[in-house]
């Protein structure tokens, strides 16, 4: 029952997130892709690592692609916009 109610929180969790990161992209003005790829990779490690988890798939290659992806996200975080205050 509790790997229901915590994917359920999961899944609210991505669905609320990636609105607000809409919004947020939208009232800054932004706009391509090298931007929301660090968002793009952050959300793909939550959704792969769901998926693992459902089909009982935790093994060396989740680990791969979730530790590849948390690399790229790192690297294009230097094309975010920083926010002046």
């Amino acid at each position: 029952m509790l790997e229901i109610i915590l994917s359920i929180i999961l899944i609210i969790t991505l669905i609320l997130s990636s609105i607000i990161v809409v919004k947020k992209r939208k009232k800054a003005g932004l706009t391509g892709v090298k931007s929301v790829l660090t968002s793009i990779c952050f959300f793909l490690i939550a959704i792969i690592s769901l998926f693992a988890y459902w089909f009982n798939f935790m093994g060396l290659l989740v680990w791969f692609i979730n530790i590849c992806l948390l690399i790229l996200g790192a690297y294009f975080t230097k094309y975010m916009k920083i926010e002046e205050k």
